[in-house]
């Protein structure tokens, strides 16, 4: 993968996206918690940040295109209270 999220990153936002996805979990009419490694999705993010590529174009190696989008369309939305920013494009 060509953009990986640095351990001192991921000891920022890993715990609240965890949080943020056990909740979410626990309010679902499934229960479901998906596939997706949330470091993978952060990646990801970071990765389509860095480089502007097309969701749709992302690297096959990478998390699906649409269920990233779908977290990174809930952070952005500020479904993340906590983690609200976190995703944004750093400067």
């Amino acid at each position: 993968m060509p953009v990986r999220t640095w351990t001192s990153q991921w000891a920022l936002i890993g715990p609240m996206s965890t949080a943020w996805k056990r909740e979410r979990v626990a309010r679902s009419a499934t229960g479901d918690p998906g596939d997706c490694d949330l470091r993978n999705v952060a990646n990801t993010i970071f990765y389509q940040n860095r480089t502007g590529c097309q969701w749709r174009y992302m690297p096959h190696d990478l998390p699906a295109w649409s269920a990233v989008f779908s977290y990174f369309t809930l952070c952005r939305e500020g479904a993340t209270q906590p983690g609200r920013g976190l995703y944004q494009k750093r400067t």
